[in-house]
């Protein structure tokens, strides 16, 4: 855990998990006094002296309380091994980080851990079943109150609602992620999440369990729901097989689904903004062709291929025929998913379904979205955004089409993503962190999305210049933070992590999960106006809490201990990039 220490005393902030042996390597350390101290670099097991350096001042504003940056470049030491850093005069110390080429891998196994749990219908990690009469229609083509079958999904996070805008993301991401790194992901659960192979990656296992909860969301062509349940959920923490919230069926009993109709909606008290359904038709559109494709190459299944490609078809229709964002839906309190984007959701549909058959009616409409969507879509060119209003957090069409495209055209693309990480660079630039995202609600899940486009940059242009920027993106969610803790529960094992985390499963049983990307820093302007927002515990961080942006390893603060889904989701693509191939493949 973290060491004490007081304000005037230096802090040393570093990356856990660690290093790959020739990665950029950067840490940062801060103090009210000038820092003029030398910092060693120590191996823990002889407690042998590496490296002596001296830290380079950081130029950028302080953020409100320490005046005093420095960052420790030892990306010279390569040799494999545990070490921390020292202060020479001082004393003090980080916590212990790795070097090695394996530093990394099977991270992303983790997060499927955390996936597993927030199954809804069969649950493996609580080994119980719940939600199982969901659910009971409104608006659309059909009478209110009419059953469906739409059991299964992921509860979204800490609560239990679940939502098709961010599981089509969820499900296509991890398809997305296999498709890119196939090599990454161990075999070790089965398709109902319990230990044991069933000669099908675990990722692949994860995103069919989105994949046929699409399925059921999509019963006929002019049908797709979008939201199962809405805040009359919010009734404190609870076990899901005894969820106390009433939709008007009683407890633990039916709840409300709603049907995507490009119209603004709202039960209760609060309406939803719509002029469409292409958000969430064209992310499952995508989810669906990318599934059809690695159903039919690599798992040889020609049955499950079809109906994906036959749904993909359908879905991608709908978002033809009502173009435009569909919202989430509230009920009681204001706060709900702004989703106000869908090209970019079209682009990404249309070019998964042109590679998987060849039309080129399909590549024709990918592009055109693609000009449409360009970087308006994104946030990296902005300083601020509502909840969910530019989502997905990353633009994943762009790489899609890219394949297909003529050399002019994947200019184009490459300068859409690039236009973005240089926006975000020169904010990075302004901080001593070298954090290029707006602290805005659910930060973490945009550093993520950041860290895979410059990825995905990197695949598409061959330029490797941002590498610098994508290594402190990622060091940053590992402790290289004013608080000097992952944004993963559980993550690395020993380390300062997450624990008090806004989730039923931690506040009724004590259970821990490993893997999940919490919500992560917000601007202090944004926390002071939440609502129904209070510290159960004196703050752990009180010392090193700054005027900028805060953090609360606290139950209470649901904007920024709260995992996430789709956080976890989106985050499984970056940790595969870093990890090496799992062993249980290299063995097959």
């Amino acid at each position: 855990m973290l060491q004490a220490v007081g304000q005037d005393e230096l802090h040393i902030r570093i990356n856990q998990v660690g290093y790959h042996p020739t990665e950029t390597k950067v840490a940062v350390a801060f103090s009210k006094k000038p820092i003029r101290e030398r910092i060693l670099v120590v191996e823990t097991a002889s407690n042998e002296v590496k490296m002596a350096l001296s830290p380079t001042r950081v130029k950028t504003r302080d953020w409100g309380v320490f005046p005093n940056y420095v960052t420790i470049d030892f990306s010279e030491v390569q040799t494999p091994g545990n070490y921390f850093l020292k202060a020479k005069r001082s004393g003090t110390i980080s916590t212990v980080f790795r070097i090695a080429e394996n530093t990394y891998s099977q991270t992303q196994e983790t997060l499927l851990a955390f996936m597993r749990q927030q199954r809804c219908g069969y649950n493996p990690t609580l080994d119980m079943v719940c939600h199982a009469k969901d659910g009971r229609s409104h608006y659309g083509p059909v009478p209110d109150s009419t059953y469906f079958d739409l059991s299964g999904g992921w509860h979204d996070a800490g609560d239990q609602l679940k939502y098709l805008i961010t599981s089509s993301y969820a499900t296509a991401h991890m398809l997305l992620s296999f498709e890119l790194y196939p090599d990454r992901f161990a075999d070790a659960y089965n398709a109902l999440g319990q230990p044991g192979s069933n000669g099908i990656p675990d990722v692949l296992d994860e995103a069919k369990w989105g994949l046929d909860w699409i399925h059921k969301l999509h019963p006929r062509e002019d049908i797709l729901f979008h939201q199962i349940a809405d805040d009359r959920d919010h009734r404190g923490f609870k076990i899901p097989n005894q969820d106390n919230s009433d939709y008007g069926w009683g407890e633990n009993s039916y709840r409300a689904a709603y049907i995507a109709t490009g119209e603004p909606q709202g039960l209760g008290k609060y309406k939803s903004e719509a002029t469409g359904v292409s958000n969430v038709a064209g992310r499952s559109a995508a989810a669906m062709a990318l599934a059809a494709r690695i159903w039919k190459e690599h798992l040889h299944d020609d049955s499950f291929a079809e109906k994906c490609k036959l749904a993909a078809v359908s879905l991608y229709e709908l978002g033809r025929k009502k173009e435009g964002y569909q919202q989430g839906n509230s009920y009681g309190a204001p706060y709900r998913y702004n989703e106000e984007t869908w090209a970019d959701d079209m682009e990404w549909g249309a070019a998964e379904l042109y590679k998987l058959t060849g039309e080129t009616a399909y590549l024709d409409q990918a592009k055109a979205y693609a000009l449409q969507s360009g970087t308006i879509d994104s946030w990296t060119v902005k300083d601020t955004a509502s909840h969910y209003q530019l989502y997905p957090f990353v633009n994943l069409g762009h790489y899609a089409l890219h394949s297909v495209v003529d050399a002019d055209f994947k200019k184009v693309l490459e300068g859409y993503y690039q236009d973005g990480i240089q926006y975000t660079l020169k904010r990075a630039n302004s901080n001593p962190y070298h954090v290029g995202v707006p602290f805005i609600w659910c930060s973490n899940n945009l550093l993520t999305s950041l860290a895979a486009q410059v990825i995905l940059y990197e695949k598409m242009s061959g330029d490797t210049q941002f590498e610098p920027f994508l290594m402190a993106q990622r060091d940053w969610l590992f402790g290289r933070n004013p608080w000097g803790t992952s944004m993963f529960t559980g993550m690395p094992d020993g380390g300062e992590y997450p624990e008090d985390v806004h989730t039923s499963v931690y506040v009724m049983l004590g259970l821990e999960v490993p893997g999940g990307l919490i919500d992560g820093p917000i601007y202090r302007t944004i926390h002071r106006q939440l609502l129904g927002l209070t510290l159960l515990d004196p703050d752990e961080f009180a010392d090193v809490q700054n005027d900028h942006v805060v953090y609360h390893d606290d139950v209470g603060d649901y904007s920024t201990n709260e995992p996430t889904m789709d956080g976890t989701a989106g985050a499984i693509l970056m940790m595969a990039h870093f990890g090496k191939p799992a062993e249980s493949n290299r063995q097959r």
